[in-house]
């Protein structure tokens, strides 16, 4: 999915160039910007795997660190919906 075409209001994980995860409610973007609301921000250690940790996220709920987060709309990588993330 392109963060362009993501529905508003809902859940999304969404990966980044920077090490960086956005878990949380996509509200907009600007084409340079992002905005979320009741985001979890995960910045990924060395030999941290993502996979699990979103999996984690998809099971048990999103660990909200943030009300409101924008972030740089060029840095996304991939965008998928939480819903669809397997929660074994």
């Amino acid at each position: 999915m392109n963060i362009h075409e993501a529905p508003h209001g809902i859940n999304l994980v969404i990966e980044t160039n920077k090490n960086v995860l956005y878990i949380g409610r996509f509200d907009e973007t600007n084409g340079f910007t992002v905005l979320m609301h009741d985001c979890d921000v995960h910045e990924l250690g060395p030999d941290e795997d993502s996979e699990e940790y979103i999996k984690t996220a998809a099971k048990y709920g999103v660990a909200v660190n943030h009300k409101d987060v924008t972030f740089d709309a060029n840095a996304v990588t991939r965008v998928r919906l939480l819903g669809d993330i397997p929660k074994d």
